[in-house]
This record gives structure tokens, C-alpha cells and sequence, in this order.
């Protein structure tokens, strides 16, 4: 008997971008899936529950030029992120049904995963799901990792974090603090810089678009230097803030969002820095540490049941709303970690 076939909506990627993407470069589309894996096959069938909008994805639209760590879009084909689902059924020894797993699925309702080894059991669930695109997922263990492995951070240390109130740069705040540094973060509106000084507890944050200077603004807050600075941005901040690192400064380069949609690049002019004051400036990816991830769980997981870390996500409901969320990120409109 043949398996009874699902309906899925979906969001398919167009054509490759230039510049800022917009909501007609994504199409929702609806197909059927059948509702069993393939016999003999060790595939999983997810439905998925939370998908994810991240910045990275933005380089994906992009027509594949330079080679990069993630391959690009394929136009005509569903896109794909990272996810929460919940597996309908499988062909894997490892999975079965009812599993709620995270990692990389499709943009739609279900997908069906050929090569599941990417996938990752949910250990605890007595945290919201969504957590496991956010603070327990890659955002997650890309903070984690940046902070304490690319920064190697000593207690009392000053640190700066950009785009400090987005699904990475929230955390690095909060796990700075828990080691006793001095912490100062940036983001783009008023609402955003309150919510890093009463919600997450940075020590200071300003709104870079409200400062006429940069190297000013980092001078004031920062007096005598800074130690650390956790790069979200690139461009003109970056720019600035080499002039105010501290001898043997470290920067953990994960993003550089400011130049993303950019057709010419702004150039940084400040290097000779990173000479002279014996600066370390080394960019990451978090599947290169995926072997922390069990140590990273265990950490993070008693921090939030002992409510010393807190997580904002802005979640918009439906696969419908998944192109305008991810164009959000480009523009500043959500506020924490976007989920459609």
C-alpha cells in the first residue's frame, strides 16, 4: 500500500541576490511528501516545529564566487537552516518516531532527511523548544565558543560586545559577566540598548546610530582599553575599535553583518593595530567545535534553571512569515533571536 501523502508548504529560493535581499527573492509554494521514509532506507521524516534566521544564511544567497564554508542556495529549491522537528518517522537506528531533534532541515513542513547524522537528539525539554535554534543550539555554542575558547577570558577584564542584543551577542554579554568581566555592548535602537542593561545585564550599551563618533563613543566607555571585543559587525566598528584594544587583545571575528549586503565593501584602515599593540584576531565557525557541544549543554542548561542566563526570541508564527523575518535581520527590526 502506498504511504499517505503529506501536504507541505514550503519556501523556495528564487535566484541568487545583490544587495539587500527582499521577500520576492523567497517564493511560498505547497507540495505533498509521502508520510513514510523510503523501505529499506535510513532516512527520518521531520515535521518541523522552529525554523531558524540567521545572518550566515545571508552569504548563501549570494551566486557562489569564492568557496565558503556553507554552499550557496540552489535557486528553484527549498532553503534550508537550521531547526527544531520532531520525527514523524524513520529508517535510522538511531532515530525513531516522537524523537524531537535539532540541526539542518528544510524551509517547510516536513522534510525528509537523507543523511541524519547532522541531526541531534533534544536532551531536555524542560525549557522551551525553540531554545535549540537559540541559546541551546548553534547560536548558542557559537557564543560559548567564541567567548571562552577563541578569548580566553581572565575576570576583571573589559569586554565590548557589537550587535550585543541579537541571538549571539546576548549571551557572550551574559557569559562575560559570569566570569566577572567589565562588559559594554551596542545595538541600533533605544529599545534594544535598555534591554542589555536591565534585561541582560551589560554594565553599559549605547546606540552605535546615535554616535557621531565611533572611537569617541569607545572611549568613553572603555577609558583604558578594551580586552576583548566579540565582532558582529565589521566596517566602521571594527575600524574603531582597534584603535581602542589594549596590548594583547583578543577579537573573536563571527560576523561581519554590517557588510553583507554591500556591493563594495568598506575597507578596515586601522590594521597596523593589531602590530603594534600584539593584538589576537581569529575568526570561528561553530561546526568546527561541535565535540564542545556536550560540555557547552551541561553548562548552559543549569545557567538558565538557576536563572543566571535569560534569552529573548522575537518568534513570528508560520512558515508564511519565514521571508520577512529573515529580511528583518538585515534591517534591525527584530529584537533577540529570529524565529519565523
Amino acid at each position: 500500500m502506498a504511504a499517505e501523502e503529506l501536504s507541505n508548504k514550503r519556501v523556495i529560493f528564487k535566484d541568487y541576490v545583490t544587495g539587500y535581499p527582499k521577500e520576492e527573492d523567497m517564493i511560498l509554494t505547497s507540495a505533498t511528501v509521502p508520510s513514510k521514509v523510503p523501505q529499506g532506507s535510513t532516512a527520518v521524516l521531520l515535521k518541523n516545529l522552529y525554523l531558524s534566521c540567521d545572518p550566515y544564511m545571508r552569504g548563501r544567497m549570494s551566486k557562489p564566487i569564492n568557496h565558503s564554508y556553507t554552499d550557496a542556495f540552489t535557486p528553484g529549491s527549498v532553503i534550508i537552516g537550521y531547526g527544531v522537528s520532531k520525527v514523524v518517522d524513520s529508517g535510522h537506528p538511531d532515530f525513531s518516531p516522537g524523537d524531537l531533534v535539532w540541526g539542518i532541515t528544510g524551509w517547510e513542513e516536513y522534510t525528509l532527511v537523507t543523511a541524519p547524522k547532522g541531526l541531534t537528539k533534544i536532551k531536555y525539554t524542560d525549557v522551551p523548544l525553540s531554545y535549540y535554534t537559540g541559546i541551546l543550539g548553534m547560536p548558542g555554542l557559537t557564543a560559548y565558543v567564541g567567548f571562552h575558547e577563541i578569548c580566553s577570558p581572565k575576570k576583571g577584564e573589559t569586554v565590548y560586545v557589537s550587535a550585543a542584543s541579537g541571538a549571539v551577542g546576548q549571551l557572550v554579554g551574559q557569559f562575560a559577566k559570569l566570569m566577572g568581566c567589565y562588559v559594554v555592548g551596542s545595538a541600533g535602537t533605544k529599545e534594544k540598548v535598555g534591554l542589555l542593561k536591565t534585561k541582560f545585564g551589560f554594565d553599559d550599551a549605547f546606540n552605535y546610530k546615535e554616535e557621531e563618533d565611533l572611537d569617541a563613543a569607545l572611549k568613553r566607555c572603555f577609558p583604558d582599553g578594551i580586552d576583548i571585543y566579540f565582532e558582529n559587525v565589521g566596517g566602521k566598528m571594527l575600524d574603531a575599535v582597534l584603535l581602542n584594544m589594549r596590548v594583547h587583545g583578543r577579537i573573536a571575528v563571527c560576523g561581519l553583518i554590517s557588510q553583507y549586503n554591500l556591493t563594495q565593501r568598506e575597507g578596515i584602515y586601522n590594521m597596523t593595530a593589531i602590530v603594534t599593540k600584539r593584538i589576537k584576531m581569529q575568526g570561528f565557525i561553530e561546526p568546527d567545535h561541535k565535540n564542545l557541544y556536550p560540555q557547552f549543554l551541561e553548562a548552559v542548561i543549569q545557567y538558565i534553571r538557576d536563572g543566571q542566563v535569560v534569552y529573548v526570541e522575537d518568534i513570528a508564527e508560520g512558515i508564511e512569515k519565514a521571508p520577512s523575518a529573515l529580511i528583518g535581520l538585515f534591517t534591525g527590526r527584530n529584537v533577540g533571536k529570529q524565529d519565523p
